[in-house]
């Protein structure tokens, strides 16, 4: 996102699927990216390789899609691309795209004296026969890479393929994150050559580098946490010209001096561009010998790292800062848990020495800095995040909702600064980088929201300036009302996706002008680029963005976009199948959800419970069409015009849960809202189908 008054307009366009299109402006198949999904919960699509200026185009589902759901925001797909009646382009999904469109991730079904791989994506159809001889040693229910590749003896019959890979067993409780490794191509493992340079890796010294071990700097993260790369302190400011003030330190993982610009770690690091985290593993950027060892912040270890003090006034204005290569000891690490008790008055055993030298100052500090946050004003919209925890037999044991903690806040906000005074610093020395840049919403997506907005009687106007103080009056507005749950969720909707760009545009969504990844160089290839540019602007040493780096900048800007897109993807897709698994045995057993999207193939319901979403299919809706109003969010039965309106809270049951694929397949059990005597009846729509009548009150 990006600050008020730094960034460009869009043109005004048409609404995401109404905008006409040269027919010759698309080829009739192509390769694209899910860039963005609407407050229906629609996904638009781009060409791979298209102009940035190229439109983005609705996504319909492809044959024998509609049941198990759509794609997502990240996914990679061949699409067919084709022009309806009234000029609306539509992508047809043909199937998604992994390491390759002639690889299938499918599990061994033995029947009738056939062997076939079925693909665990649920997103298609298309089953592999194996070639005579592949099924040797393969038994029902193995978990195998395939490659498409043989003529098959029948015209219409599976195409022929053999086994390149067993991946694992299909009731492994862990094959979750396996499939997702696998079906979305994520990188795994390290070079011989980058697995030495590692293990050869030696503990840092004070040469060239500020002693900082005398800060009693700390670490904050989640209890799990195998790498810790930032660490804080805070102390007030004695300068008298600074009433109230506070000097924060933030301290980062010197990453630069171990991964080397053209080295085998640096060539690995790039290709896989982030780590990936799932429930129960971690894909990690670099090797654990690093990530885990002499590059994390471990306690009472001393470690190499580029800090950065930053001074505050008693408003939480930045009046200064520097950045320093130096050496420090962490004094303790803390699970946000534990610092957040200590700090309500109930410290363990850990945390309770630190609460005078280091705890009580970090959260004064923040004070100061929060009055800062409120007086810029970023997006303040809520995420009601879920936790998997997975049990020692590899099941999944619960799924929470994951505490907000101030402390998470606290950490969060010192980042923040922190990476702020990277894009500064660097753009003062006029040194290339790669900024965090995230754009403000495009026109389409704000009548959208207006139109969303006024199905609630909720004013929004069409037309004033794009801010986020806007954004956070209507959230406020809305808070702990009946549409709090589902205006949040819309307003994230609106917003377009942050990216990496050597182009700086700013940050809407923290309203910043300058912003770029610093904080995290274990787990982002960003930060290190960042921590390289710093080194050879401030002259920290030899080992800083190389010209082969600064020359290929908006490459890696890009890729390494993708690589993140493609982890939320798989790290959502292993997540999904965890959730269906933990509801496998729950399926007949009815749920309370909202629905958080209304598509021409279905309305997608979120449990409460649990936070999964599931597909209710307009086939199982009633014996009449249904009708797509994009602007009032809904599906309005043609006939009785009763309607499916985005945001409502119904009841629900649970007809299909496959862990293997993760889709979850619904039934509705509430009524319809009737009809609404003002609205005018369309006259096309989707075909649903007839259901047993259902009792006031929604229970069959």
């Amino acid at each position: 996102m990006k600050a008020r008054g730094t960034f460009s307009r869009h043109p005004k366009t048409a609404r995401p699927g109404k905008r006409p299109s040269r027919p010759d402006s698309f080829p009739p198949v192509g390769v694209v990216d899910v860039v963005e999904k609407d407050a229906d919960g629609d996904l638009f699509v781009k060409l791979v390789k298209a102009h940035a200026d190229s439109p983005a185009v609705r996504l319909t589902p492809g044959a024998g899609e509609v049941a198990a759901g759509a794609p997502g925001l990240g996914d990679r797909l061949l699409v067919r691309f084709e022009i309806l009646e009234n000029g609306e382009r539509e992508a047809r999904l043909i199937k998604r795209l992994g390491q390759s469109a002639h690889r299938i991730l499918g599990v061994i079904r033995k029947s009738r004296g056939e062997v076939r791989v079925e693909p665990v994506d649920r997103r298609t159809k298309d089953s592999l026969l194996l070639i005579p001889g592949e099924a040797l040693g393969l038994a029902d229910g193995d978990l195998v890479l395939a490659q498409i590749g043989g003529a098959s003896d029948r015209p219409h019959g599976p195409k022929r393929g053999k086994v390149i890979e067993t991946v694992g067993r299909e009731d492994d409780p862990r094959a979750a994150s396996l499939i997702a490794i696998h079906t979305h191509g994520v990188p795994t493992g390290f070079s011989d050559a980058a697995e030495a340079e590692a293990l050869s890796a030696q503990p840092p010294t004070l040469a060239g580098r500020t002693d900082l071990r005398h800060l009693p700097l700390v670490t904050i993260d989640p209890p799990d946490a195998r790498d810790h790369d930032d660490a804080v302190f805070a102390e007030p400011d004695d300068d008298p010209t600074n009433p109230g003030g506070w000097i924060a330190w933030v301290a980062i993982a010197d990453l630069a001096a171990y991964v080397r610009p053209g080295s085998a770690l640096d060539v690995d690091a790039r290709d896989k561009g982030n780590s990936v985290y799932f429930p129960d593993r971690v894909v990690p950027m670099l090797p654990e010998t690093l990530s885990a060892g002499l590059c994390s912040l471990l306690e009472r270890e001393a470690r190499a790292c580029i800090a950065v003090r930053m001074v505050f006034d008693a408003r939480g204005r930045k009046t200064g800062h520097k950045f320093v290569r130096g050496l420090m000891r962490s004094a303790a690490k803390l699970s946000y848990e534990q610092a957040q008790a200590a700090i309500d008055g109930a410290p363990d055993d850990r945390a309770g020495p630190l609460m005078d030298a280091v705890l009580t100052p970090l959260w004064a500090a923040y004070a100061v800095l929060k009055a800062g946050r409120e007086a810029r004003s970023p997006l303040a919209i809520e995420s009601a995040e879920r936790r998997i925890v997975i049990g020692a037999d590899g099941h999944v044991a619960s799924i929470t909702p994951r505490a907000a903690l101030e402390a998470h806040k606290l950490i969060e906000e010192f980042m923040i600064q922190a990476n702020v005074c990277a894009a500064q610093t660097l753009e003062q020395r006029r040194t290339p980088l790669i900024y965090r840049i995230h754009d403000a919403p495009s026109a389409e997506k704000l009548l959208n929201l207006a139109d969303f907005l006024a199905t609630l009687a909720i004013p929004w106007t069409k037309g004033e300036t794009v801010r986020t103080d806007r954004f956070n009056r209507l959230l406020d507005q809305t808070r702990g009302g009946a549409h709090a749950e589902i205006v949040n969720e819309v307003v994230l909707r609106t917003q377009m996706q942050a990216q990496y760009s050597p182009d700086n545009i700013g940050h809407f969504g923290l309203n910043l002008d300058k912003y770029a990844h610093f904080t995290s160089p274990i787990r982002r290839y960003a930060d290190l680029i960042v921590h390289r540019a710093l080194i050879r602007a401030l002259g920290l040493g030899g080992d800083g963005l190389s010209d082969d780096d600064i020359k290929h900048l908006k490459e890696t800007a890009e890729h390494i976009t993708a690589a993140e897109r493609r982890a939320m993807a798989a790290e959502r897709d292993a997540i999904d199948r965890y959730v269906a698994a933990f509801l496998a045995d729950r399926v007949g057993a009815t749920f309370e959800g909202r629905i958080t999207g209304v598509t021409r193939f279905g309305l997608f319901v979120r449990l409460t419970e649990t936070g999964a979403d599931g597909l209710v299919p307009v086939s199982s809706l009633g014996g009449e069409y249904f009708i797509h109003d994009d602007r009032t969010h809904a599906l309005v039965g043609q006939r009785s015009g009763e309607r499916w309106r985005l945001g409502r809270r119904v009841e629900v049951k649970l007809k299909e849960a496959t862990p293997i694929t993760g889709g979850l397949l619904l039934e509705m059990l509430s009524d319809p809202e009737p009809a609404d005597p003002t609205a005018p009846r369309a006259r096309l729509g989707v075909r649903g189908k007839a259901r047993p009548p259902v009792k006031r009150g929604g229970r069959r």
